[in-house]
């Protein structure tokens, strides 16, 4: 049997191989289509209404079985982006999104959804229920169910295309990522670099057959140069790399110029084609959001709010380098080492002294202990076959029954796509045999591996980076959703997504944590009181900076698809310093290519919805709040298992069964408030953002 096809269980990652990917998908798109055919008739029997129980249950059903396929090929070209993985996915990438294409703009089965909504069986649906049929329809015309028959041919080549482009962007940063790499076998270059970079440095060049260090662009490697490497010229050739991966500056096979200016026209005429002025309407279509210009409006009132706080923060940056460090002119490759020099200077510690206090066991053991506590579960190692022989497995339980389980892909490799995500292996739903299906989780970063016998020690910011993905883990995991289209993160509306994600790094603050996930890896010894303290003190160190920078993304993208005309005179680049000369205090050089490196963007799903890491981030810091609140109010610590039952209750387990801002509504009791997240980043009237 092809393993593919196979869902009594687990993905058999020990068996699927590239050639599986072919018949696999031709058999299931056959069935899809099959079903999708018996399905048509009735919108044309007059006499027989479209029930749940005979349209959308055998719909989901065999849907499901593509969908889970076609997700386990994505994510092996996710994580292991060999040749024959890439071939086998670029193959049926076009039939694949011809499929889905044409399924959203089917006629009849958008006439029978609406015969559904229409029809007396839809008042004694659940809400859950009804919620989903309204999800669908809107997706149907989203997808150019309503356009006339002589435009959906041009919609459906336009999808296949974007698909296309958009895979091609993110393998063409894969290999211009990849393709760049630095020997150096000089030590007295590479002065001020934390040992255990070197370390790994040394390994990458013996596996090469060279000695010296070998440095790539992967971001064990290129971040710890940028941040502590006291060779200016080397900081400068890395940045210089980095910057321009994937542009012009490189090679032609690799530069995503065209894509962008392609993926801009496209996405701009299919949504003039559904009837709106431009994409960003389209994607803001199933959010929270209402429109551009409020989202516009959002995010300049946080850049304004910033601002004060990110001037003084350059300022102090561009006097100490200036004073302390002998740089007249403070560059874009300076900026992370002269702000380390600043934080060393003004709080005494270093990331790097931090780091060697968060051996990976104890990280783990200290994130599984915060989740238990809070959400009453218990965390249990487990076995199945994956891809890497690094990656693990573990399984959730509560009161001794299964509620999920979870594959962890904690290292960066070479043919891993670069970032840290969660995905989908399986949704939690109820079977049609009456059946409960438990749901799985895919949790990738890209953390440096461990070398020798010394496990992998994290950084306080990498730590912040495995609970984020961790929450969005549990969004999916911890749902009591039976409902496939809205269980877990379906159905949740994109700029809320990121509520629970960002909700968990706060923990990664609270000394009731990080003093029990803590171990110095040589000595044994817990994070000093002492130490946590400057690290709390430095919390907000530049957080001006750090926020204002994401809403130059945000806006920069937002306007990149509201405003912007691929076929206009200004060029997507210009575009990008207008944005900056509006919202920034720190502009790179002119030769940097920011856009061609873009993935959320133009390979990952958040075109005009980059602002949700800030619209969810007001969300998560207020329903972080309601535990501060209990521990003030209770002398305890924020580690509240009741406070963390309603959170998981209301926000967690309902998934995208109701609007997000209705969730919110019932954990909090309220409006969301801005104030939280403010007081949260230092931006107070009287706080200082130190």
């Amino acid at each position: 049997m092809n393993p593919l096809l196979d869902f009594s269980s687990l993905p058999r990652f020990d068996a699927i191989q590239p050639e599986h990917v072919a018949p696999a998908m031709a058999e299931l798109l056959a069935e899809n289509r099959r079903l999708i055919k018996q399905l048509e008739a009735l919108a044309q029997d007059d006499g027989t209404a479209a029930t749940w129980d005979g349209f959308m249950a055998p719909l989901t059903d065999v849907g499901e079985k593509l969908s889970r396929a076609w997700g386990i090929v994505g994510h092996l070209h996710g994580v292991n982006d060999i040749p024959p993985w890439r071939e086998a996915y670029n193959a049926q990438l076009p039939e694949i999104t011809r499929f889905y294409t044409e399924l959203g703009q089917n006629p009849a089965l958008f006439a029978c959804l609406k015969q559904l909504r229409a029809g007396d069986e839809y008042a004694r649906l659940s809400a859950t229920r009804q919620r989903i049929v309204d999800n669908d329809i809107r997706n149907f015309q989203l997808s150019g169910a309503d356009l006339p028959a002589a435009d959906k041919p041009r919609f459906q080549a336009i999808q296949e295309e974007l698909a296309a482009l958009e895979a091609k962007f993110a393998e063409n940063l894969l290999d211009a990522t990849n393709a760049w790499s630095e020997i150096i076998d000089d030590e007295t270059l590479l002065q001020g670099i934390p040992a255990d970079v070197l370390a790994a440095a040394a390994a990458a060049a013996e596996q090469d057959g060279k000695t010296g260090w070998k440095f790539t662009l992967h971001a064990p490697s290129y971040g710890p140069v940028m941040q502590y490497a006291e060779n200016r010229e080397l900081r400068a050739r890395l940045y210089r790399a980095y910057a321009t991966r994937a542009s012009e500056h490189g090679a032609t096979a690799l530069d995503n110029t065209p894509l962008i200016r392609r993926i801009l026209e496209l996405r701009r005429e299919a949504a003039q084609l559904l009837g709106y002025a431009n994409y960003a309407e389209v994607s803001l279509v199933p959010k929270m959001a209402d429109s551009p210009p409020q989202v516009a409006a959002f995010l300049r009132e946080i850049a304004a709010r910033a601002r004060p706080f990110a001037e003084q923060d350059i300022a102090e940056l561009r006097e100490f380098a200036r004073t302390e460090l002998g740089l007249a002119q403070l560059e874009s490759w300076d900026l992370a080492w002269a702000a380390e020099k600043l934080k060393q200077a003004r709080y005494a510690f270093s990331d790097d002294e931090v780091k060697q206090y968060l051996p990976e066991p104890q990280v783990l053991a200290g994130l599984f202990r915060v989740i238990e506590t809070l959400f009453a579960v218990q965390i249990q190692p487990d076995s199945a076959p994956a891809w890497h022989p690094t990656v693990r497995f573990f399984r959730i339980e509560r009161d001794g029954q299964l509620v999920g389980q979870f594959y962890l892909d904690l290292y960066a490799r070479p043919e891993k796509r670069g970032g840290a995500w969660m995905d989908e292996a399986i949704t939690r739903r109820r079977r049609a045999d009456g059946g409960l299906q438990t749901p799985v989780a895919y949790l990738n970063c890209n953390f440096p591996a461990p070398i020798g016998d010394k496990p992998a020690c994290f950084t306080h910011d990498e730590v912040i980076t495995l609970f984020h993905e961790c929450g969005h883990g549990l969004h999916h995991l911890l749902t009591e959703v039976e409902e496939l289209a809205v269980s877990g993160i379906h159905g949740v509306e994109w700029d809320a997504v990121e509520l629970p994600s960002q909700f968990m790094e706060n923990f990664c603050w609270e000394w009731a944590v990080l003093q029990d996930m803590t171990r110095h890896v040589e000595t044994g010894e817990p994070l000093p009181r002492a130490l946590f303290d400057k690290m709390l003190t430095a919390k907000n160190f530049h957080s001006g900076l750090a926020m204002l920078r994401q809403v130059e993304f945000a806006l920069f993208d937002l306007l990149l698809h509201a405003d912007y005309d691929p076929a206009g005179g200004q060029s997507v680049l210009q575009l990008l310093a207008e944005v900056r000369r509006e919202v920034a205090v720190v502009i790179p050089p002119e030769w940097q290519r920011f856009p061609h490196s873009f993935a959320h963007i133009f390979a990952g799903g958040y075109s005009a919805g980059y602002y949700s890491y800030k619209w969810a981030e007001v969300l998560s810091a207020d329903a972080y709040a309601a535990f501060e609140e209990s521990a003030q109010a209770s002398g305890g610590t924020v580690l509240d298992s009741t406070v963390g039952a309603r959170f998981w209750r209301e926000i967690l387990a309902v998934g995208g069964s109701r609007p997000a801002l209705d969730s919110f509504h019932a954990y909090r009791g309220r409006e969301p408030q801005i104030d939280a997240l403010l007081r949260h980043s230092g931006m107070t009237e009287t706080g200082q953002a130190a």
